[in-house]
């Protein structure tokens, strides 16, 4: 079978591992007539012809039908195809092939290093390649394709985690590596997951634990946003179907909420916050003003959220509808003062967590931000 010539992620060889489902270690090798550089504005790289440069990469040898069949896969949900290309190897020329876009809606930016990639888009891309291999076999590439964005959010809400620390002054000294994991499944992954864990854990008095089942719901980490305005002394709440609500029976749905949206691979807590403030409410944030951070149910959903006050100019005349079409949002926004704001939440109109724990921050916080 012709080898591959791979430049770029997969020559990252725990990546490669877990796209083939074993260990294969190719050899340098080199495609002169072209750069590797990164797609501007993009996690990865890309081919650029320069024929004064060479693109260093690695040869695999020994691929199986089974081995092309999960390359095709992977790479296919990023719409590349095998084009013929004849690299340097260390004999001397060899015939070979190399994932290359279909269409390169792409440019070419500064020229790309593994290990810079590595440290930066590394972990999380592993943990999304892991979910994407999952799926081999039962979907299609196109289909693992179109719910990318939220496996990469969700890959990137573990690597935030990893590296979370909470000041500890009465919590006791337990850490994860007080919990014994015996087995995971995943029976249902799409744009959540549902992940199966049998554990036991080291209990306050030093013993272990019965081994027990849990079950969690994966989401990844999200942001929510209570635009305000001091100088009106006004704020925006958005209006949307939840299907929560509806599924346990709710005979009122459509709940009042801040701003809010999941937060995407490579963004910040903050970056998400201006731009979902966009999408939904269709206004830009003068500051913002951090409420907390927090686990809203952890006893069965693995989500971190960050809540915001944001400051913004709150105007009669606007848009009042928003959402992604793409995403079937159906979101308008309405302008509410402060007092009533206030009379809502004692009277249980306000039901969504967030927007609880955003107004309640806002009473404490109301007549500093108005100075």
């Amino acid at each position: 079978m012709t080898p591959l010539f791979f430049f770029g992620t997969l020559r990252h060889q725990p990546l490669l591992d877990i796209v083939l489902g074993r260990v294969l270690t190719p050899e340098p090798a080199h495609l002169p007539g072209y750069r590797v550089a990164w797609a501007k504005g993009e996690s990865f790289p890309m081919l650029a012809a320069d024929a004064g440069r060479t693109a260093e990469g690695v040869l695999a040898h020994g691929l199986t039908d089974d081995d092309m069949d999960r390359l095709n896969f992977y790479e296919g949900a990023f719409s590349y195809d095998l084009v013929d290309v004849t690299v340097e190897g260390a004999t001397g020329p060899v015939p070979s092939r190399v994932f290359m876009p279909k269409e390169a809606p792409w440019h070419p930016g500064a020229d790309w290093q593994l290990q810079d990639w590595v440290d930066q888009w590394g972990p999380l891309t592993l943990i999304a390649a892991g979910e994407v291999m999952r799926a081999y076999g039962r979907e299609t590439a196109s289909q693992v394709a179109a719910r990318f964005p939220i496996i990469r959010a969700r890959a990137q809400s573990y690597v935030m985690a990893q590296n979370r620390r909470r000041p500890v002054t009465v919590s006791s000294a337990l850490t994860r590596e007080d919990i014994e994991l015996s087995s995971l499944d995943r029976p249902y992954e799409k744009f959540f997951a549902l992940e199966e864990y049998e554990t036991r854990f080291r209990r306050f008095d030093g013993q272990w634990s019965d081994t027990g089942a849990r079950a969690i719901f994966n989401v990844g980490d999200a942001v929510t946003v209570l635009p305000f305005d001091p100088a009106r002394d006004m704020v925006m709440l958005i209006e949307q179907l939840r299907i929560g609500a509806y599924a346990q029976g709710d005979p009122q749905p459509w709940l009042l909420e801040p701003v809010a949206g999941i937060v995407d691979a490579g963004e910040s807590y903050e970056d998400t916050a201006y731009r979902e403030t966009r999408e939904e409410a269709h206004i830009e944030l003068s500051a913002l003003h951090k409420v907390a951070g927090y686990y809203p149910s952890p006893g069965g959903i693995a989500q971190y959220l960050v809540s915001y006050v944001g400051i913004a100019s709150l105007a009669d005349d606007r848009k009042t509808m928003g959402g992604l079409e793409s995403e079937g949002e159906n979101i308008r926004n309405l302008l509410v003062p402060y007092d009533q704001l206030v009379q809502m939440l004692e009277s249980g109109e306000l039901v969504n967590a967030p927007m609880v724990m955003s107004v309640q921050w806002l009473m404490l916080n109301r007549d500093r931000l108005r100075a």
